[in-house]
């Protein structure tokens, strides 16, 4: 995990932009449930009144108005205020009244605090409104209230202390009314108060709106903007992540031994660069889009109408949710597990099938493998059914909460409304909030889908990253500055890990430049097996291998591997030219050395005859040439890079007899200060070898030239005695 972690940082601040746009992206989906309430609220109900503060107000009303505010505020009142008497032209086609009654207009101050002034004006508003709609007002007083009698008037001739009784009267019973009630009382007052002045609130309605919705429309643009933005870098940071993931794997895979990829399988490790590493990037580009801005939106909304008496509807919704996701979290995470392992599977029965297919047509088994295949098939469809049924159950059960939830609200939310302790646009807000709860969740939800199974692939490419390799190599590694390629085994034993016992015992021999090393010996008895563990494909178990003196372990990996010319038992060529194959083992290669290498391992005559020569294409594994031409251009592979060591690994098998002869003849002029190493089948092939060293269960049986273990090494005479007539050994 420390190795994903660390790659990860290195978009630490790509992300960190990611977040602080997401930020910014809930903070404008939050603003915009506020505008449709206020529209609503403010817009239609209030016809764009939004504070209790009259734009316009007759002189009587004003002046009862004062009266019911408090003396330590008349001055806020007064001061933001101007009088404009009957009859002003300047003002008399917008207010009509003005053309009988003195009117009081609202200064144009861009300094008005309209929020301080509506919380002066909002109570004293409400009680005048209060007073103009009663019969008898004034009960404790020795008359009745002629209802076309003006308050103004009358509250000009009450005593001081009737005027303070009143005033104690009416505040006791105004203590218990709600802020936003008073308030709306108070903008009801203004639009009767507008509608008698003449005054037309249509165009304040529609000038409001408009404020509002040009808002919307502007924070709208920013959050399609900012989603697009976050879902560019979003997908640029994890695929840039996938990308520096599979190298990183690929490298890693690249060190690994024949013994990690024997407890790692091929299949497995083709799964785990490819599948694996895909699902880690589609929850890193989910973790980017919806996993951080799913709490930021959830927490904001929550935070939006935390205060609210309908808040514990969304704690119900939040508990049946997350409920929901632990249980279904719970079932799933071992099901994943088991999932990745049989696509492990299929992968690996699939790729037996397609390399195998020749031999399986040849023994007419398609139906065998058929039905093997079928079987992973079904067992990996099984596993995949029950996820995806599972999983099927999250989204119906999501949206019947949702819904479930909205219907509880509106039940609720309509009673309130009803009573008039909540407006319709503030319920309309706490729906919006509440689904960006939900849908907060639900994007969690989503996310807890796939979250299981892409927890099972970081812990599989963690795997690769933690597995120890066994080939290793020093701290500080020697180069060679001149090597000469002395090549000495000294008591070499080596055992297959997990075998009971040496494939390779006490092997000790000398091999020097300018001789042809010879290794032969019936079929498992080690050879391959001893050649490679000079370029430390393997490391031998006791004893030691020594070039010019130097223990192979102390030499540095790749200085070690670039002096050695490795021909395999197969010629695997890669899919390309066969140029790039040829020059596969040397940078800018010359057009000279690239034709001499051709010319050396007898590959130049087939290479003529095709139309594009050195640019023809190869196919994967060199399927579109013969076995020998594929050997060939393998052999061309390794004489290209000139090395001080030679290994060619039963390499001339697919050659019939007279190419044999005309390469080895060839290679012989290149080759003088070379070692060279040849495992080898045919004893023909090995008959001039300079020493011939014979294998028998892992053992060295027999050291010399061909015409010295002809007359002291049983096992070479039986090998010998079973492909050649006894006179052709004696005279060769």
């Amino acid at each position: 995990m420390k190795q994903i972690t660390k790659l990860l940082s290195k978009y630490f601040f790509e992300i960190i932009l990611v977040v602080a746009l997401l930020f910014i992206q809930a903070k404008c989906d939050l603003i915009l449930p506020e505008y449709t309430s206020n529209i609503v609220n403010i817009g239609i109900q209030q016809s764009g009144i939004e504070y209790a503060v009259p734009e316009v107000i007759r002189e009587n009303e004003f002046k009862k108005v004062l009266f019911f505010t408090d003396s330590e505020k008349l001055n806020i009142v007064k001061n933001n205020y101007m009088l404009i008497i009957k009859g002003d032209s300047k003002y008399l086609s917008k207010y009509p009244l003005l053309s009988s009654e003195n009117l009081y207009i609202l200064n144009s101050d861009d300094n008005l605090d309209y929020e301080i002034l509506s919380n002066t004006m909002s109570l004293p508003l409400m009680i005048v409104s209060s007073l103009s709609k009663s019969d008898n007002i004034l009960e404790n007083q020795e008359f009745i209230l002629d209802p076309n009698t003006d308050l103004s008037l009358i509250l000009e001739y009450i005593d001081d202390e009737t005027k303070l009784q009143i005033k104690n009267e009416i505040k006791e019973q105004t203590d218990s009314i709600e802020e936003k009630l008073i308030n709306q009382a108070a903008i009801e007052y203004i639009k009767n108060e507008y509608s008698v002045i003449g005054y037309k609130t249509s165009d304040v309605q529609i000038k409001y709106i408009l404020m509002v919705g040009t808002k919307m429309i502007f924070y709208t643009l920013i959050v399609v903007v900012l989603t697009i933005m976050v879902s560019f870098f979003s997908s640029r940071i994890s695929s840039l992540f996938a990308k520096d993931l599979r190298s990183k794997v690929t490298k890693k895979v690249m060190e690994f031994s024949s013994r990690e990829f024997k407890e790692m399988s091929t299949a497995s490790l083709i799964t785990r660069c490819t599948n694996d590493i895909q699902q880690i990037q589609q929850i890193l580009l989910m973790f980017l889009r919806m996993i951080i801005y799913a709490p930021i939106i959830g927490i904001g909304a929550y935070m939006k109408i935390s205060g609210s008496s309908m808040s514990w509807v969304i704690a119900l919704a939040v508990a049946l949710i997350v409920s929901l996701v632990v249980i279904l979290f719970s079932i799933t995470l071992p099901k994943f597990q088991k999932l990745q392992l049989k696509i492990d599977k299929i992968n690996l029965v699939s790729r037996e099938i397609l390399s195998g297919l020749p031999v399986i047509r040849a023994f007419a088994n398609e139906k065998y493998e058929e039905e093997r295949f079928d079987n992973s098939n079904k067992d990996l469809i099984k596993t995949q059914l029950f996820v995806n049924r599972i999983m099927a159950i999250m989204m119906p059960t999501m949206m019947f909460i949702m819904n479930g939830v909205s219907i509880l609200i509106i039940w609720v939310g309509a009673s309130k409304v009803d009573a008039g302790v909540m407006q319709v646009g503030t319920l309309m807000a706490f729906i919006t909030y509440t689904m960006q709860i939900i849908m907060a969740f639900l994007m969690l939800s989503f996310v807890s889908i796939a979250l299981p199974r892409a927890i099972i692939s970081m812990k599989r490419i963690a795997e690769v990253f933690n597995k120890k390799v066994s080939i290793t190599q020093v701290d500080n590694p020697v180069f060679f500055d001149d090597i000469k390629g002395v090549v000495e085994f000294k008591d070499v034993y080596f055992r297959y890990p997990d075998a009971d016992e040496d494939l390779i015992e006490n092997v000790s021999f000398k091999a020097l430049p300018g001789t042809t090393t010879a290794i032969l010996g019936s079929t498992g008895s080690g050879k391959s097996t001893l050649i490679n563990l000079i370029p430390r494909f393997f490391d031998v178990t006791g004893g030691k291998i020594l070039i010019d003196g130097i223990n192979i372990k102390d030499i540095s990996l790749h200085d070690l591997r670039d002096k050695i010319g490795f021909v395999p038992q197969k010629g695997m060529l890669f899919s390309g030219t066969i140029e790039s194959n040829i020059a596969f083992g040397k940078d800018n290669i010359t057009e000279e050395e690239l034709i001499n290498s051709a010319k050396i391992s007898q590959s130049y005559d087939f290479i003529k005859r095709k139309k594009d020569m050195f640019q023809s294409e190869i196919s994967q594994g060199g399927t579109n040439v013969s076995g020998g031409q594929r050997q060939r251009l393998a052999i061309a592979r390794a004489v290209a890079i000139n090395p001080a060591i030679y290994i060619f690994d039963d390499s001339f098998s697919a050659l019939d007899y007279k190419t044999d002869l005309k390469l080895r003849k060839e290679l012989s002029k290149i080759t003088q200060n070379s070692t060279i190493f040849i495992v080898a089948q045919r004893i023909n092939t090995v008959l001039n070898a300079d020493q011939i060293i014979v294998l028998d269960e892992g053992k060295v049986v027999g050291i010399g030239n061909h015409k010295e273990l002809l007359e002291n090494c049983e096992v070479y005479k039986e090998i010998a005695y079973s492909q050649l007539q006894k006179e052709e050994l004696e005279n060769e």
